[in-house]
Parts: structure tokens; C-alpha cells; sequence
């Protein structure tokens, strides 16, 4: 039979054959999964006449890999009512891709007209309607059942096979997947904040085959559609509800000035100036992340051409996802539980008069005490978090019983904040390692066993207040890394003798002239992993992660995006016995990490990690 695709890359035609299948026996589907290079495309051919129901199963399966204008082919090996009826809005993601296998005795197998297959596979993830990827757990399953019936041919003769009755949506192996799909930020505001808050979704590298759309209006139009339904409560479009694009817009690119035009429908045109500046920040921003060019400006239109409003990328800045320092600081506890910092670009000379590091670590690394009680003053720490404005630290006491607060500046004073543990064992218990918000406002977790709490500490001052966290259902809470724009926290949880990273959303809401913090909706931020070890954010959707795989023995360090899946950075060279990992928003900066073995060590991009102080621990960037 002729193979179920046609595969068009590097300007040359490529059609594979095999020989028929029998109508029994094992199946084993024609798989395009090992094909991983984004700028090929595949377009499916249609059933041979007299295919069997195995050659009908595999090429529709295959056919959903292809590229084909509203999979056309695909179609071709549904009956009428079934090709009308499905839709390819939907995508779940096998490991290793679709396993049918025949099945006369299924629930409409005993029909003789009929024929069923049960295609299964391990789950991986759901891509759902609104492109949101929901990861499978560990221990899901998928099998699901195609039947198929004998019908007249296209030309009125003869009795052919057809697929009536089949699974939801788009069937799909990872690589396969990842070879169609990619993850994009898309932007939002905080609610009641000017700070915008990403949203990563998944849309097709090509034209889409539905709606014709390329990459970029496929994105735009997701803008459009409104944020995830798990971010929905936290944030706010500034689009006008029922703002879409004009009517058949489907290939909008950024011209020989790096600037987008976006002709948006009526819903719009009646918006103010700043509104209209908001929506095009969102769009702005989100094409930055999508595309490797610097977005100049970003200019929408109304429905009748004229123009509504043009923001450029300077102006957009006011918006930004995150307001940190060209060059944040990196911070560590050294040997005597003081706070230093590490010069950020590690050039070797420093004006500023700190000292190159001499206990045999990378001699270009200067250090030096921070200003104020942690750096110059008496008090020791085991951890520490600096605010993202770099002008207050936080430290947990060297018996980790004390959260305390304390300017970065000569003449500050210590403040003994409330927040204190009771955990008999505080040596391994006690506060975890605090951290800030861009809000300004300073979390921590209490991991007495007897009375586990997460706190939040408004502006770092005042009384704390305990935060409740629904989802945790007896886990406990280990480490506490907020994000930027304040709308959602990584937390490690212990649970049932593993540590696993969970991503909640923090609502903010009123109950009376009190103002109420919770954390909803946890669900897994590295489902891949059973023992997490460390974690901080690194991106507005991303974070790096430290720990073993389900079923693996060593440790590993890796990307993860927020919605748990892999990000397409993948893994990183690792590093012995790591137990703290620090990361900033700006990929141009080092990782920095502490190794049991090596002390303080760096990953700037593009080489190898590498000591930068012998003895010390607790590294951290602002956050």
C-alpha cells in the first residue's frame, strides 16, 4: 500500500511504500514519530481502493501527523457523518505514538459488518481547546476504540472501509508533537496591576490546517481569545470581549521595519488611547517571545483600516513582565553565615573593592560582604532572599527558627519579624528558605510538622498572614519560590516519601476591608520527576529544576514550562550532589547553584559549570 504520508523537506519528495496487510494479526502503525525537523512538511495521501482495516487505521493515524488544508486526506478515511463530525482542536500526546490493534469481539466487533481497533499508548499530555497543555499523571492510561464499517466506494461500487466512530481530536506521538507544536508565552495583566503576567500555550509551527492561519496570527488570535482557563481568575485582557481579527486574516508578519499591523474586528473600535496601548503591549510582548527578531512596534487597526493606536517597543517597557536590574546581584550565605555578593559579570577586576576569592575557586570571581546586618553586622543565616529591587534582604536565622528582614544598605537595622518556628528538628526543618515577590511582599513556609504553614508578609513588614493552599491534601511544603509578577507560586511538596514540584495560582480577594491571599489549583510543575531537590523560577513561564527522573538513580538538572511540560531547552549539563539552584529572568545571566562537593558553582550559556567560591551555600538571585 502506499504510505499514509507524503514528506516534503530540503526541496525533495520522499513516498515510501509497504507491502498489504492482512486483515488479522498484529498491527503496526506506519509512524512518522522519529521525525523531529519542523521545517519539513508532511501531507497525507487517501486509501488505496480494497484497503484493509489495518491499512485504513494506520493511514488515518498517520494522515493526522500531515499538514493538509483541513485534513483533507485525514477525512478520506472517515465515513461522511464521522468526517463531518470530527474536529482536530484537540491533541493528545503518546510516548511513543498510537498502538492499534484489531479486536472482533469489542462492543460493536460483533457485528459482522464492523471491525474495531483499540489504540493505546502512554499518555503524556492533553493539548485542549484553548492550546493549554494539562500533563497525564504518572500512572494514566490511554486506550481508546476505532470502528470502522464497510461502505459504497466513491464511485457508487464496490464496499470500502471507513473509520465511524473514533477518539477526540488529534492523536499524537511526543515527537511527533514536538515536531508540529511549540510553547508560547502569551500576555496578560495581573489583576488590578500595570505588570503583564505570561500565559504559554501550545500552537502549530506552520499553517494551522483548520484555519489557514500561519504561526504568527494563530498567536494573535489565541491573544484574542482571552487567557487559560487555570490563569483566567488571576489576570485581565484588555481586549474588548468578542474582539477578534478581521474577517480573513490569516498571514500577518512583521514587515522590513520589525513592525506588526493588526486589523482587528468592530468589538474594538471604540477603545480609548491607553486601553489600546494595553492591548498592544499583550501582543507586543507575546511576539517577542515567539519570534527571534526584535519587535519594533505593534499597530492595530480598526475594522474599516484606519488606524486605533501604535505602541513601540520602548514605550511597551512600562508594561513589562518583570522590572529587575540589567545585572542582578548574586547573592550567597558564606562559611560564617554572612550574606556576599558575587560580581554579576565575573570579568575579574573590580573598582568596587571586594576580593578575588583565594581558597582555590575561579580566581576571576570577586566577592564582598553586602552593606548592612548580613554582610558587615553580626547577625548569621542559613538563608537568604534579596528583594527584586536589591534594597532589602531577608535571612532565616542560623537555626532556622527566625525569619528576619534587613536593609542592604550602611546604617540599616535588623527587624525581628513575627514569623517564628517551633520544629523540634529546625536544624533539618524550621523556615524554609524565604522568597519575594514583584509585589514586594515576602513568603515563607513553616515546616513544623506538627503545624506546617505557608506565610505571607505584606511589603515584608507587619504581622504575617497564614495563606491557605487547597490541593495539598496532607503534603507538606518544603520550599517556597515566588514568581515575578506575584500571580504564581513553585512550592516543593513532600509527600509519601518523594518531593514533587506543584504550581499554584494566588488569588488576591476581599472579604470585607480585609484582604484574603490563597493559593488554588496546584497541579504538577515537573510530572517527570519524583524527587525534586531544588527549583527557582528562570523565565515568565519557565523555571529549572533539580532532581531524578520517575524510575532514575541520578540527579538530573532540566528547564520545565509552568503548564509541565518540557522546555525545549531541555537538559543541562549537571553537576555533583546539587541541594540550591538560583536563576534570573534573563537567559544572558548564569545559572548558580551549591554542590555538597564544590561549593558555589556557575553555568553562564554556552559552557561548563565551573567553582566560584569553595565554601559557601544558599545562592540567590533578587526574587
Amino acid at each position: 500500500m502506499p504510505r499514509a504520508v507524503v514528506v516534503l523537506g530540503c526541496g525533495s519528495l520522499l513516498v515510501s511504500g509497504c507491502a498489504s496487510m492482512p486483515s488479522s494479526g498484529d498491527v503496526h502503525s506506519v509512524s512518522a514519530s522519529q521525525r523531529a525537523d519542523s521545517q519539513v512538511q508532511v501531507y497525507a495521501v487517501p486509501p488505496r481502493p480494497g484497503a484493509e482495516p489495518n491499512e485504513i487505521v494506520a493511514g488515518f493515524l498517520e494522515a493526522m501527523t500531515s499538514d493538509d488544508p483541513q485534513f483533507a486526506m485525514a477525512r478520506q478515511y472517515l465515513t461522511a457523518k464521522a468526517a463531518k463530525d470530527w474536529q482536530a482542536n484537540q491533541v493528545t500526546v503518546l510516548a511513543e505514538g498510537p498502538d492499534p490493534q484489531p479486536n472482533r469481539s469489542g462492543d460493536r466487533g460483533a457485528d459482522s459488518s464492523g471491525f474495531t481497533f483499540t489504540v493505546s499508548g502512554k499518555p503524556v499530555a492533553v493539548v485542549d481547546k484553548q492550546r493549554a497543555y494539562q500533563p497525564a499523571k504518572p500512572q494514566d492510561t490511554y486506550s481508546q476504540t476505532i470502528h470502522l464499517v464497510r461502505q459504497s466506494g466513491p464511485d457508487g461500487t464496490g464496499k470500502e472501509w471507513r473509520i465511524d466512530a473514533l477518539p477526540e481530536g488529534l492523536l499524537l506521538g511526543q515527537s511527533d508533537f514536538q515536531r508540529i507544536y511549540r510553547s508560547v508565552n502569551k500576555y496578560y495583566f495581573a489583576a488590578s496591576q500595570n505588570q503583564l503576567v505570561a500565559d504559554p500555550v501550545y500552537v502549530r509551527q506552520r499553517t494551522d490546517p483548520e484555519t489557514q492561519m500561519n504561526l504568527i496570527t494563530q498567536t494573535v488570535q489565541s491573544v484574542l481569545d482571552g487567557p487559560t482557563n487555570w490563569l483566567k481568575p488571576v489576570v485581565t485582557s484588555k481586549f474588548p470581549s468578542g474582539t477578534a481579527l478581521k474577517s480573513g486574516t490569516k498571514a500577518l508578519a512583521l514587515d522590513d521595519r520589525n513592525a506588526l499591523k493588526v486589523p482587528l474586528n468592530e468589538r474594538a473600535s471604540t477603545v480609548g488611547e491607553a486601553q489600546c496601548k494595553r492591548m498592544a503591549a499583550q501582543l507586543l510582548f507575546t511576539l517577542r517571545d515567539l519570534t527571534t527578531t526584535r519587535v519594533g512596534q505593534v499597530e492595530l487597526g480598526r475594522a474599516d483600516g484606519s488606524q486605533l493606536c501604535v505602541l513601540s517597543g520602548d514605550q511597551a517597557e512600562t508594561y513589562a513582565p518583570e522590572r529587575l536590574s540589567t545585572s542582578p546581584g548574586q547573592y550567597f550565605v558564606d562559611a560564617t553565615g554572612h550574606v556576599e555578593r558575587m560580581r554579576a559579570d565575573a570579568s575579574g577586576s573590580d573598582s568596587s573593592g571586594g576580593t578575588d576569592s583565594s581558597d582555590g575557586s575561579d580566581a576571576s570571581v570577586v566577592t564582598e560582604p553586602v552593606q548592612g546586618p548580613f554582610g558587615k553586622g553580626e547577625q548569621q543565616v542559613r538563608t537568604v532572599a534579596v528583594s527584586r529591587d536589591e534594597k532589602r534582604a531577608a535571612g532565616v536565622s542560623a537555626d532556622g527558627k527566625a525569619l528576619l528582614v534587613a536593609p542592604l544598605a550602611v546604617g540599616g537595622e535588623l527587624v525581628h519579624t513575627p514569623v517564628t518556628s517551633d520544629d523540634r528538628d529546625a536544624k533539618n526543618g524550621g523556615l524554609s528558605a524565604p522568597s519575594w515577590d514583584g509585589r514586594g511582599d515576602l513568603w515563607v513556609a513553616d515546616r513544623n510538622p506538627a503545624k506546617p504553614r505557608l506565610l505571607r508578609l505584606a511589603h515584608g513588614t507587619g504581622e504575617p498572614e497564614a495563606v491557605d493552599v487547597t490541593g495539598l491534601n496532607g503534603a507538606q511544603i518544603q520550599q517556597v519560590r515566588m514568581s515575578a509578577d506575584g500571580v504564581r507560586i513553585a512550592l516543593l511538596v513532600s509527600e509519601g516519601g518523594h518531593t514533587t514540584l506543584r504550581i499554584g495560582r494566588v488569588e488576591r480577594t476581599e472579604d470585607g476591608d480585609k484582604k484574603v491571599v490563597s493559593v488554588r489549583e496546584l497541579r504538577p510543575g515537573a510530572p517527570q520527576m519524583e524527587d525534586v531537590t531544588a527549583v527557582s523560577w528562570a523565565g515568565r513561564s519557565r523555571l529549572v529544576v533539580v532532581g531524578k527522573e520517575i524510575g532514575g538513580v541520578s540527579q538530573q538538572l532540566r528547564y520545565v514550562q509552568t503548564d509541565g511540560s518540557t522546555s525545549a531547552a531541555g537538559t543541562l549539563p549537571s553537576v555533583n550532589k546539587l541541594t540550591d539552584i538560583a536563576a534570573t529572568d534573563d537567559d544572558r545571566m548564569p545559572l548558580v547553584a551549591h554542590s555538597q562537593e564544590d561549593g558555589i558553582v556557575r553555568l553562564p550559556p554556552g559552557a561548563n559549570w565551573k567553582t566560584a567560591v569553595k565554601k559557601g551555600s544558599a545562592p540567590a538571585y533578587p526574587g
